[in-house]
């Protein structure tokens, strides 16, 4: 059960934020996303990219992941990278975003915004697995607003300790991601949430009840 205690919020990063997705010529189809040459091939161009775009003032530093897990839902992202990348206001994501170095792969801009809000470090290390949560809206309200009524039962009960809320503006595929380091493995993550009743109370309680859908996916820094 969530308690009362104060959700441990910290200051959101002042960065602006670009998830973007990259395709090879054969997306993901299964849920488990092996490794291939084909992938590593594209991964190898990807890195090198991220360095290149490290070079712009605009661009702070870049994240890339390879993916892991992608659950058969309808409208889940399946991409075989993603780079999130931070620039160094939200005033700077757009020029970024249009970047012949981004341009040159077949890429989807999943996110672009800012840091909503936040809890601990998600990056304190780079080891582990890594869930990007991708969410859909059908109302009005503010997917923060839902954000904050999950944290405490999922840093209460799972044992989350970071979790970096990123709203997304009107070039966004996703109004919101949330980005998380994992306490466990994926299969861990999920069967302990299902096994608890209170899951199927709060969290999908509270997504139905703010219209939204999530989409989370499982990823492995490479960069």
């Amino acid at each position: 059960m969530p308690s009362n205690t104060p959700l441990p919020l910290v200051a959101p990063e002042t960065s602006g934020f670009l998830l973007v997705g990259v395709n090879s010529s054969s997306p993901p189809k299964l849920p488990l996303v092996r490794w291939n040459r084909r992938r590593r091939q594209l991964a190898a161009q990807v890195v090198a990219a991220a360095g290149s775009l490290e070079s712009r003032e605009d661009v702070a530093y870049v994240r890339v992941f390879r993916s892991r897990i992608l659950p058969p839902l309808h409208g889940m992202p399946r991409h075989d990278l993603t780079l999130l990348i931070r620039t160094t206001s939200p005033a700077d994501v757009a020029a970024v975003r249009e970047s012949d170095t981004l341009t040159g792969f077949d890429t989807t801009t999943l996110l672009a915004g800012s840091n909503a809000a936040k809890i601990g470090e998600t990056e304190s290390s780079g080891k582990g697995d890594f869930l990007l949560n991708h969410f859909t809206t059908d109302g009005d309200l503010d997917p923060i607003d839902a954000w904050l009524g999950l944290t405490d039962w999922y840093t209460t009960a799972i044992g989350v300790d970071n979790s970096t809320a990123l709203r997304g503006d009107s070039a966004s595929k996703f109004p919101l991601v949330n980005y998380v380091r994992l306490p466990s493995s994926p299969p861990a993550f999920l069967v302990n949430q299902l096994l608890r009743p209170s899951f199927h109370r709060v969290v999908r309680g509270t997504l139905k009840r703010s219209g939204m859908r999530a989409l989370p996916g499982f990823y492995r820094m490479i960069r």
